[in-house]
């Protein structure tokens, strides 16, 4: 069903990606009770005045369509019941309560968007110059592979101040799928309970900023392949405690990865969080397995509740074929306060800068399982160690690291405290470029295996 409303609003966001490259544009720093679930300007079923209804309960079809044209809606509430299956619904926008595809421009001010059906997304943007502007709006999806806002084909997504909620299985708040896209959230609330459903699911570049956002079941942010996330000012709260599959024994925060499913490029993936907080609950912070990936983090407030949980696992895991599936990480800190210990196995590295007064605390591979580690201490930042701990190579200053009592080996040798010192970063092959001048990282070429995602795609869907 199909039906247009003249209404005459302006494009919502001018928001630009910095990628991997560190961001030095000025954020308005909020408080927390800012952006929290009970601020008063976040929009409420009750709260939005509605002239007018759309809907749908045919599996397959659409609520509201925008092909190939300019369309505006205010003011309406769009219900959408009836399933979809598989590639259609994810990749193409099959059986979406509403819809944008070929060009269209579709524009989207206080409306209420609900869904009960699987693979029944709410809002969906869909191919190259394709853009959806919504602001002020409500969406609420029930059933399995139904996130709120979904991207794929290049499509665009533009939101602001949001009040998203999920509850099925495999439905990420804010989910792209493949051919990917931008997507650019600003304000609100996504919430997300069900397993296998991230707040952020991204095989695009998706940046979120002055939000809150929390998962209840599953990791609070994957990026898969060569993708990227920024977060800015966020509070992301996360509670991963289900899996889709059985390809990884821990749980996390935040998850990096390759799938081999085909749907998101091989390459650089990309994590950036300035300001806001992250609030782990239940174990590791950040993982990275089968790819290559930078992380960035700069004056954010992460905690984690799991005393048993690390900062960063990189680690193999179930995806990619054996003996070149580990993680290949660089973790730039800045003005970064970091605790937690870090594992990287035998197949994984890690290139580790502490910059700009950052300090870290914490042990780095404890049981020296063999992953290579370079870590680079910038003088005026410092490096607490909480157990014994082994790496490969070292670049600091004489008052760069307190052993505090333990000690450090690198490269099998054991490091004399007030020692300045001079290594090299490991170094890996990656084809991407697109997100930004980074150090190079290590690696090995990836191989294809089983290709069972551990979010967004549920244990009986294999692409």
């Amino acid at each position: 069903m199909k039906k247009t409303l003249l209404l005459s609003i302006g494009l919502l966001l001018s928001i630009s990606l910095f990628g991997c490259s560190r961001t030095n544009n000025t954020q308005t720093v909020q408080t927390s009770q800012d952006i929290a679930l009970n601020d008063s300007s976040l929009p409420e079923k009750d709260s939005i005045t509605i002239n007018d209804s759309y809907s749908s309960e045919a599996d397959g079809e659409h609520a509201i369509e925008a092909d190939g044209e300019s369309a505006s809606y205010a003011n309406i509430k769009v219900v959408k019941t009836g399933d979809s299956s598989g590639d259609q619904a994810d990749f193409y926008g099959e059986n979406a309560a509403v819809f944008a595809t070929n060009g269209a421009v579709l524009e989207l001010e206080s409306i209420v968007v609900e869904t009960d059906g699987t693979h029944a997304n709410g809002v969906f943007s869909y191919g190259e110059g394709t853009i959806v502007n919504i602001t002020d709006s409500v969406i609420e999806t029930s059933g399995n592979c139904s996130g709120g806002l979904m991207t794929t084909g290049k499509g665009t997504m533009n939101a602001e101040n949001l009040n998203i909620h999920t509850t099925g299985n495999s439905s990420a708040a804010i989910r792209s799928d493949r051919g990917g896209g931008i997507v650019n959230v600003t304000g609100g609330s996504y919430i997300t309970d069900g397993k296998g459903s991230p707040v952020i699911y991204s095989t695009a570049d998706i940046t979120v900023s002055d939000a809150y956002l929390e998962s209840t079941s599953s990791q609070g942010v994957v990026v898969e392949g060569q993708n990227s996330v920024t977060l800015n000012n966020v509070e992301l709260v996360a509670n991963n405690v289900s899996k889709n599959s059985d390809k990884s024994e821990w749980y996390q925060a935040v998850m990096i990865y390759q799938s081999m499913s085909g749907d998101a490029d091989e390459g650089l993936a990309c994590f950036n969080m300035k300001n806001g907080s992250l609030l782990n609950r239940n174990g590791d912070i950040f993982f990275v397995n089968n790819t290559v990936a930078t992380i960035n983090l700069e004056n954010a407030d992460i905690t984690n509740e799991d005393d048993d949980g690390c900062f960063l696992r990189a680690a193999a895991a179930g995806w990619g074929t054996e003996g070149s599936n580990g993680g290949h990480v660089t973790m730039n800190l800045y003005d970064q306060i970091a605790k937690g210990d870090i594992i990287v196995d035998e197949v994984s590295s890690l290139n580790l800068y502490i910059r700009n007064g950052s300090t870290y605390s914490g042990a780095i591979n404890e049981d020296n399982s063999e992953g290579k580690i370079y870590v680079e201490i910038e003088e005026g930042s410092k490096w607490t160690l909480a157990s014994d701990s082994y790496i490969t190579s070292l670049t600091c200053t004489a008052d760069s690291i307190d052993l505090n009592g333990y000690k450090l080996y690198v490269n099998g040798v054991e490091y004399s405290e007030k020692t300045e010192s001079q290594g090299e970063a490991v170094t890996v092959e990656t084809d991407s470029s697109s997100h930004g001048d980074r150090p190079q990282q290590s690696g090995s070429e990836h191989g294809h295996g089983d290709s069972q995602k551990p979010s967004e795609k549920p244990e009986d869907h294999n692409n």
